[in-house]
């Protein structure tokens, strides 16, 4: 059974491609049933955020089975998955998941959300029934080292967040966000995080727009902002200077026509945009318009590359301490092929220790001194268990195989003052 990390991500694929390889929160349960039915995977979590799809499984079918379900499944094509795809196995598999999970492979380095990400991940597949001992294994030693790396490194001191990110590429076109206006479309983590550096640059007016108005009364109060539905919008949109949507929506929630009626009312002052849903909250075309600055997740790279240079030397260290990490289940795995084997051994002794115990308690029953009975239970139970070890080490010995004989003594924790000159050992 071999471990397979497979996806794409901001490196490999664009985000018109990402969009449609992405699963929405409501079908991933689904999803990895149907990966465990059609697609042959034993085990399967699947991590899907804006900037990658990432599939993580325990499978021996052919990688082709599941290149074949992925675009059964979503929208993407298979010429573009074909170009756009990376596919990890074994050891380097578990290196890249700590990488994952410890931010070294984020859009933002050593962003601190990615683990909460694939912690969730991990759980969905846990309450879908697709994870088993082997992926729960890996899952457990991913989130450890991912908690070395943050406790042990800087990577995630004055993190760079997306959202922080967004605020400072509002903060070139708007350079003074003190007479300005924010409308911040979705609820989540990524906008609470927005919303709260918007706040410290001392925004003048908050306003969130949710699916649900309880989740955004409970956002818009921390920051003394206004709360609306997400089909309020269009009554609203041309009170904002900044629109910033993160949202899990498998549809556009804004318009070309609708920005377009925005701007009259605003007599064309320019509006902010930026879309950081995958797939996109806003509609492409919006970016054709006059006066709207829109902006994806994909424009940040240039803000948060600046951000980088600090954390170069966390990364290093943190890259120390996966490399440990990938060593460690390097040896754990190894130690599993040695399972079977000595569940098989104790098996046998056990199976042997059972016969000689009822011979004793034969022999007390029939009246023999239990003295006795105990010295001829030990000699028993000795000479058998070492029987077919003597009879393999002896045959080795004749044949020249002295690699089986030296590895006996390490078997064994033979010391060399228990051999005498000829390497038998002493029975004293």
């Amino acid at each position: 059974m071999t471990l397979l990390a497979f996806g794409i991500n901001h490196t490999t694929a664009s985000l018109s491609v990402r969009e449609r390889m992405a699963f929405a929160p409501e079908v991933v349960e689904s999803s990895l049933k149907s990966a465990v039915e059609q697609a042959g995977l034993a085990e399967v979590a699947i991590l899907s955020t804006c900037n990658r799809t990432e599939i993580y499984a325990k499978t021996d079918a052919e990688l082709e089975k599941l290149t074949e379900w992925l675009v059964a499944h979503t929208q993407i094509k298979p010429d573009e998955l074909a170009h756009c795809y990376y596919c990890y196995q074994g050891d380097e598999a578990v290196r890249h998941m700590m990488k994952v999970a410890g931010g070294l492979d984020s859009l933002v380095l050593g962003e601190p959300q990615i683990l909460g990400q694939m912690k969730s991940a991990y759980s969905v597949a846990c309450d879908a029934g697709t994870i088993g001992g082997e992926l729960h294994a890996t899952f457990q030693q991913v989130f450890s080292i991912a908690k070395r790396v943050r406790t042990e490194t800087a990577i995630g001191e004055n993190p760079v967040s997306v959202a922080y990110a967004a605020v400072s590429l509002a903060q070139q076109i708007f350079s003074d966000l003190k007479q300005d206006t924010a409308l911040l479309i979705g609820a989540g983590e990524t906008i609470e995080l927005v919303a709260r550096h918007l706040a410290q640059h001392g925004i003048h007016r908050i306003i969130v727009a949710n699916r649900t108005l309880d989740r955004a009364q409970r956002l818009a109060r921390e920051f003394n902002g206004e709360a609306i539905l997400l089909a309020d919008i269009p009554e609203h949109l041309h009170r904002a200077d900044i629109v910033i949507s993160s949202t899990a929506s498998q549809l556009p929630l804004l318009g070309k026509g609708a920005v377009e009626t925005a701007l009259k009312k605003r007599k064309h002052k320019p509006m902010f945009m930026l879309d950081i849903a995958v797939p996109r909250d806003i509609e492409e075309q919006v970016g054709e318009l006059d006066d709207v600055y829109l902006y994806t997740v994909d424009d940040l790279h240039a803000v948060i590359d600046e951000n980088k240079k600090s954390r170069v030397a966390a990364a290093d260290k943190a890259e120390d301490i996966i490399a440990e990490g990938v060593e460690l289940y390097r040896r754990q795995q190894r130690s599993l092929n040695a399972t079977a084997t000595i569940k098989a051994y104790r098996k046998k002794a056990e199976t042997l220790r059972d016969a000689e115990v009822q011979k004793a308690m034969a022999a007390l029953e029939a009246g023999t001194n239990p003295e006795q009975v105990l010295q001829q239970l030990a000699r028993n139970l000795t000479n058998k268990l070492i029987h077919s070890p003597t009879s393999h080490l002896k045959e080795a010995s004749a044949n020249g195989q002295t690699q089986v004989v030296q590895l006996a003594h390490a078997l064994f924790d033979l010391n060399p003052n228990d051999l005498d000159d000829t390497g038998t050992e002493h029975n004293s």
